[in-house]
Formats: structure tokens, C-alpha cells, sequence
């Protein structure tokens, strides 16, 4: 009898073991256990179901002297980096539209992105943590040049908002841009901001940017240097003293400018702006001439000129939808010149 329970028994652990062998990489993987190399490491809690293995097992080779591959974890975000690696743009010095901002690259964090992985933050998959990279030239590597767009790969564009005159409408456009959450670039003429602060004031208090048009809206290419230099600086005062702005922008008056007007507007560290779309609102063209001319010139890095005028108050709100449908944002001047880029959806960007 005692023979028979011990055949039995023996019998039984037979079994268990032949089963055993033909789960696949199960000796693989009870030797690696016996050499105190187990192919997963777990946290502090051993009880977690939701551990991350740091390798994955390859299918085992058909020829059985092949020993199994593994991929690390490491392994496998260094491969996806390379995928989703997307190379900064340089500054440059465009023949047509002169000074041209440069546009971060963009690249897997991959300390970061391990360290999250590690830590199971989204069970069973990887988020790839992304961080911008700047280019090697930046806008202000390119010496003293005119402005007219931004980088054509950024979806941005910007509203240039040159006031002297036009009181009555600003109400109005501010209201829109208000309901639109969109922010512009109000660049004051400085013998305008002497006799309204409160209404800059206001326009500051909306969230909007405050720049320099100069002083008395003069043709800056007939003016001597001395002058050049008073009607920049007199409205650089205004800003600072009445409005607290540290002021990085200067518009010339009526787009007129020389090299020595871009010269000294540099030596108040201000950068020169233009523009790349005009909507010729002081003609009074109507709405509509504004929206269809806006549609078909209307392009990443788009810096487009406005006064408060009739034909801008009406023409606002259906440019700003034209816009959005393009799938473009909206940002201020010094926000569209930067090199940072627009946030993209379903990424974690540091």
C-alpha cells in the first residue's frame, strides 16, 4: 500500500513537471530566478498586480541552442526618440522678408520619460515626456533687420493694431478680442498715448501688449538721426512711465523706415516690425473686401495690420473665425517672433 501512494505521488510531480516544460521560456526564466537575475523588478510593493516589467521576452528562437532576447525598457524609448525627434530652425536672413525668427525642435525627454515609465504612471503605456530644443541662430543673432512675418512652420499669426487715431472703435474691437480670448499687439503713437493713458490703460488692463509707433507719426526715412531718436525714445518714456511697460517692439509710421531708422530703434533694444498682410482699413474697403482678401493670404506666421477703424470693427470677428478654421492660433507680436512653438495636442511638454 505504501509502495502505491508513493508511485502515485511520483506520478503526480511527473506531470506537473512535463506541463511546466511546454509553457514557453519557463526554464529561461526559473534559471534566471536561480541566479538571482529575475527578468522583472517590481516596487517596493510586492503585492502590486500592476509592476512594470523592465524587459519584454522576445518569442523564444526555433533553434533551441538560441537563448532568448530581451528589450529593455531604456531601449525602447531610445528607439521611439528617434521617431518623434523633430530638428530646431535656424533664424535667418530671408532676401524678401528680411529677418526671419527661428523655431524650436522638439525631443523625447528620456530621463524623464523612463522615470515616468518606471513609476507606472499610465499602466501598460508609455508617455513620452517631449522637450523643446532651441535652434543654434536666435532672432537676435541677426543683427539690426526689419521684421515683416514670423517663422512660416509656426501656427501662429499675430494682430498689429497701429493706433494715432480711431478712439470710437476701440470699444468695440476690444470687446471681440475679449470674447474671443484672443490677445493683439497695440503698437501707440506716442502723441496719442500723451492725451489717452486711460484708455491705454484700459487696452493694457485686457491682457493686450503695448508697443512704440513713434512720436508724431512722421515719415521716418526724412527725419535726421537726432530726430529719429527723439520720437523713439519720447514714446519709450511714455510706455514705461505712465504704463510700466519694458517694451521689446517699435512699428515705424506708415511702414517708412531706412536702415538708420532699424539702427537706432536697436539701441533701445527694440526690434523693427512690419507687417505681412495689410487690410488697407484706413481706405475704408468694408468688411468683406477685408475677409476675402484675408483668405487667401492669410498663412503660418502671419502678422497682419489693423487700426481701429469701421472697416476692422466689422471685419474682426470674421477674421478671427477665418483664422481658427485654418487651424491656426493666435498670439501677440513678442509671442509670435519667439522661437517657442505652439503647444501640440496629446503630448506632455515640459
Amino acid at each position: 500500500m505504501r509502495y502505491k501512494k508513493w508511485l502515485l505521488l511520483g506520478s503526480f510531480f511527473a506531470v506537473i513537471i512535463l506541463a511546466l516544460d511546454t509553457i514557453p521560456n519557463v526554464g529561461t526564466y526559473i534559471q534566471s530566478v536561480k541566479n538571482g537575475q529575475s527578468p522583472y523588478v517590481f516596487g517596493t510593493d510586492w503585492e502590486d498586480e500592476e509592476a512594470l516589467p523592465v524587459f519584454a521576452m522576445e518569442p523564444a528562437s526555433s533553434n533551441p541552442s538560441d537563448p532568448p532576447k530581451s528589450i529593455n525598457l531604456l531601449d525602447t524609448i531610445k528607439q521611439e526618440a528617434e521617431k518623434r525627434k523633430i530638428a530646431p530652425i535656424d533664424a535667418k536672413i530671408d532676401p524678401v522678408w528680411k529677418a526671419i525668427p527661428g523655431y524650436n525642435g522638439l525631443e523625447v525627454d528620456i530621463a524623464e520619460t523612463l522615470k515616468l515609465a518606471e513609476h507606472k504612471l499610465t499602466p501598460g503605456k508609455i508617455n513620452y515626456v517631449m522637450k523643446e530644443v532651441s535652434p543654434s541662430i536666435q532672432l537676435d543673432d541677426l543683427g539690426p533687420n526689419p521684421i515683416y512675418k514670423g517663422n512660416p512652420k509656426k501656427p501662429m499669426v499675430s494682430f498689429m493694431i497701429n493706433v494715432a487715431w480711431g478712439n470710437e472703435y476701440l470699444p468695440s474691437i476690444l470687446e471681440t478680442l475679449r470674447k474671443e480670448n484672443v490677445h493683439a499687439t497695440f503698437f501707440l503713437d506716442g502723441s496719442w498715448l500723451n492725451k489717452n493713458v486711460e484708455m491705454a490703460k484700459t487696452i493694457q488692463n485686457a491682457g493686450h501688449e503695448l508697443s512704440n509707433h513713434a512720436y508724431s507719426h512722421r515719415d521716418m526715412r526724412n527725419v535726421s538721426r537726432g530726430k529719429a531718436v527723439e520720437e523713439i525714445s519720447k514714446t519709450e518714456q511714455l510706455l514705461k512711465q505712465q504704463l510700466g511697460v519694458n517694451n521689446t517692439l517699435f512699428a515705424p509710421p506708415s511702414g517708412y523706415f531706412n536702415q538708420e531708422t532699424v539702427q537706432v530703434a536697436a539701441e533701445f533694444k527694440l526690434k523693427t516690425v512690419l507687417w505681412t498682410f495689410d487690410t488697407i482699413d484706413w481706405k475704408n474697403p468694408g468688411a468683406d473686401r477685408i475677409l476675402q482678401r484675408l483668405s487667401s493670404s492669410v498663412e503660418p506666421g502671419s502678422l497682419i495690420l489693423m487700426h481701429p477703424t469701421p472697416s476692422s470693427r466689422d471685419a474682426l470677428p470674421g477674421m478671427i473665425r477665418m483664422i481658427k478654421n485654418k487651424g491656426l492660433t493666435m498670439g501677440t507680436v513678442t509671442e509670435l517672433l519667439s522661437s517657442k512653438r505652439v503647444d501640440e495636442a496629446n503630448q506632455i511638454v515640459k
